[in-house]
């Protein structure tokens, strides 16, 4: 896989949107909920059986009979028929493209044999994005979550000029009538849909990031049609809000010491530093370099943006290590995004989600705060976004997390995520109550299972999907 590849798959900030295949094209629509499963054009190994399909939703679910929109999703059909329970949905989160090879990726991470067998593997794309019917913006090339970083008060200003671009781009986009309605609700509406079309009386469901504030929505809204629940790398049950916006910036204070023990020991490699104080003093000392003299696309926002991606999976940090050394010699570039891809489905969603402010003068004060607690991202994490000019109204209240329906949910979160930090997961497992055991995992990154190289969580989600056997309480996977 080539640098600029890897870096995007890893530099989806929060959003876990990674994967190894490239977009699956759309396949003609069907009529009702007949359908037609076609091969998946584009996929690199077809041979697997993967199919594609899409089947049409009301844009508003008020007037199911007015105008639809298109929904994109895929099968990898069970292993063995004899062992066969029913369907695993999944969702990787927020995504910039189509996700329906996702089951061949969670394949090529190591998804255990007894899980392939026990379900059809399902994918799909939510509304507004992928190969769905898609939402666009026109953002600009250097679009970035979290957004720029504020070095000075001044920043602000210039990310809120961004941001209201941001939001104009999308208020006069053709696809601006679709933005009321690309909402969690909607898309969990949307996921109810695909369960009945499948023929399913319940699903199970594997959701990461977004797609577990996703899976906590459906468990509310739907309880009793759910089976066997895993939410990998929670929100808080607010969701993709201007709380979890800030909390990149904790997150990756938790998770930059991974990397800086690491590359402290690879000192005589990349020469970043033979302790870790001298990585993160060398961390500064580089952005604050590119703070005055930007190189090429690349300045000191881009810099730490970079940073934040590329620490959500300790993979990438050899990769991450390059960029460091390109920084410091003057040849660093930001690698281009593949063409059609696309943020635009994930900001109307975030922006339809409650707890945004609309007053500019919040988010300068929020910068500020969290400048001086979170050196190192926090006056990213706390600045402006779109959200603050959205150009559409709500249409219905966000779905409020409770505890009502069924114990079969397990959530798995690693301790020093960067993407959804880990606060937010504890306040998602207490909204949830006693239809929730959260599995706490000593390790750094954004996702645990498969994504992670714990043994422990990777076992401990496989046993509960194949098997139903959950931990006997909320419980701990040390490193």
């Amino acid at each position: 896989m080539s640098h600029s590849r890897r870096f995007r798959v890893l530099a989806v900030a929060v959003l876990a949107a990674a994967t190894a295949f490239p977009a699956v094209p759309a396949v003609a629509s069907t009529a009702g909920t007949a359908l037609t499963w076609q091969p998946c054009a584009g996929v690199p190994e077809p041979d697997q059986g993967l199919q594609c399909t899409t089947m049409s939703a009301p844009l508003d679910y008020a007037r199911p009979s007015g105008e639809k929109v298109t929904l994109a999703f895929s099968r990898l059909p069970s292993a063995d028929p004899a062992k066969r329970r029913g369907v695993l949905v999944l969702n990787p989160g927020s995504q910039g493209d189509s996700q329906l090879a996702l089951p061949l990726q969670l394949l090529a991470l190591g998804l255990p044999q007894a899980v392939r067998d026990t379900y059809d593997l399902i994918a799909f794309d939510p509304r507004g994005a992928g190969n769905s019917t898609r939402v666009t913006c026109d953002l600009p090339v250097t679009f970035m979550i979290p957004p720029a970083y504020a070095v000075t008060d001044a920043g602000v200003d210039t990310q809120a000029a961004v941001a209201r671009q941001n939001a104009e781009g999308c208020a006069a986009a053709p696809s601006a009538p679709l933005l009321p309605h690309i909402t969690v609700r909607n898309v969990a509406r949307d996921l109810d849909g695909i369960r009945a079309a499948l023929g399913e009386r319940r699903i199970s469901f594997l959701g990461y990031s977004f797609g577990a504030f996703l899976g906590a929505t459906y468990a509310t809204m739907y309880p009793h049609r759910t089976d066997r629940v895993v939410l990998d790398s929670s929100t808080g049950p607010g969701g993709l809000d201007y709380t979890w916006s800030r909390r990149f910036a904790s997150g990756f204070e938790k998770h930059f010491p991974d990397f800086a023990a690491w590359a402290a020991a690879q000192d005589a490699t990349y020469g970043l530093g033979s302790t870790p104080e001298a990585v993160k003093a060398k961390y500064f000392a580089l952005a604050a370099k590119l703070d005055q003299t930007p190189v090429e696309t690349v300045d000191g926002a881009t810099f730490r943006w970079i940073n934040e991606a590329l620490t959500q999976s300790d993979a990438t940090f050899p990769l991450l290590a390059q960029v460091w050394q390109q920084a410091g010699n003057g040849t660093i570039a930001r690698p281009p995004l593949p063409p059609g891809f696309d943020f635009s489905g994930l900001l109307a969603i975030v922006c339809n989600m409650d707890g945004w402010p609309k007053d500019v003068e919040v988010y300068r004060h929020a910068v500020a705060e969290d400048r001086a607690r979170y050196p190192m991202l926090g006056a990213a994490a706390a600045n402006v976004w779109a959200c603050a000019f959205w150009p559409a109204q709500k249409t219905e209240p966000q779905v409020r997390i409770t505890d009502r329906g069924p114990s079969n949910i397990l959530m798995v979160q690693n301790l020093r995520d960067n993407g959804t930090d880990y606060p937010g997961g504890v306040e998602m497992r207490a909204a949830l109550g006693h239809r929730a055991e959260l599995l706490t995992v000593d390790q750094g990154g954004h996702r645990a299972y498969l994504f992670g190289t714990n043994a422990c969580a990777n076992a401990a989600v496989a046993r509960y999907l194949a098997e139903g056997v959950r931990p006997a309480g909320d419980a701990f996977c040390p490193a």
